[in-house]
């Protein structure tokens, strides 16, 4: 007999994200109609990669929404998204996976892409930790925002420490095929007044757009790991980030004596 399915409960619903499924559903249906108005004519397409940040949606809601914009255009859904972002509240060493069958949250549960947790699992410096997923919500607040895209298409949801570079690169590397969309998680720079966050986080803009992992740091963005390895396996691809947004939480609902910074790219 099969087991009985394992699903990691929501940790932020109603904290970062409404609770209730039919305010949730509109509040992103809200956020993606407004960033697709937004969004550059001339995209490349489609969609290999995105980045997008991970704060309430109150925040940084309409800047993740611009990232998951350009998936609406009509083609074909992928056959998985792995998604990337850092471990803030349990420390793990390289990168862990939950362990799990699925990820709920409001609009339902989002299924674990076996295959591809299979092979991650094999992999270097790859563990399995339900305790660093438990309470964790930078994968998290990107599920809504996937399933009002795609609907129930499989994610593969990794936490990322600190990994040697060459373990994080061969695991992307290895599933990143072509049916799987990647999507790294992160914020910028936090807690600088308004107008040194501005610059800080420009200054990070230009280091993805170039593609330069090297100017990656923590403090330029939490997600500062998983970010650089996706700059190093595009640059090996042959792909190019576009910005779609950059903004900080006091542009969004926050005060500017300190702010968070968000940033919004597609590779293609």
């Amino acid at each position: 007999p099969r087991m009985a399915a394992t699903v990691r409960p929501p940790a932020v619903a109603g904290a970062f994200y409404p609770a209730d499924p039919v305010s949730l559903q509109a509040t992103v249906e809200g956020l993606l109609a407004d960033a697709a108005a937004e969004l550059p004519p001339d995209l490349p397409g489609p969609p290999r990669a995105l980045v997008a940040p991970h704060a309430g949606y109150v925040y940084s809601g309409p800047v993740a929404a611009r990232a998951y914009a350009t998936l609406l255009d009509g083609g074909a859904p992928p056959r998985r998204v792995l998604l990337l972002g850092p471990a803030h509240w349990v420390p793990v060493a390289g990168a862990a996976l939950p362990g799990v069958d699925a990820l709920a949250t409001p609009l339902g549960e989002v299924p674990v892409d076996a295959d591809g947790a299979r092979s991650a699992a094999a992999m270097p410096e790859v563990v399995v930790s339900l305790a660093a997923h438990t309470p964790e919500h930078s994968l998290e607040v990107q599920l809504p925002f996937l399933q009002m895209a795609f609907g129930d298409v499989p994610v593969l949801p990794v936490l990322v420490g600190r990994p040697h570079p060459e373990a994080l690169d061969a695991l992307i590397d290895a599933l990143w095929d072509e049916g799987t969309l990647v999507v790294v998680s992160t914020d910028l720079s936090h807690d600088l007044p308004y107008a040194v966050a501005q610059q800080v986080d420009a200054g990070t803009a230009a280091a993805v757009e170039a593609l330069d992992d090297t100017a990656l740091t923590p403090e330029r963005a939490c997600g500062a790991y998983p970010l650089a390895g996706l700059l190093r396996v595009a640059r090996a691809r042959g792909l190019r980030p576009v910005r779609l947004d950059l903004r900080n939480s006091g542009d969004t609902a926050g005060d500017r004596r300190r702010v968070v910074g968000y940033g919004a790219w597609v590779l293609a």
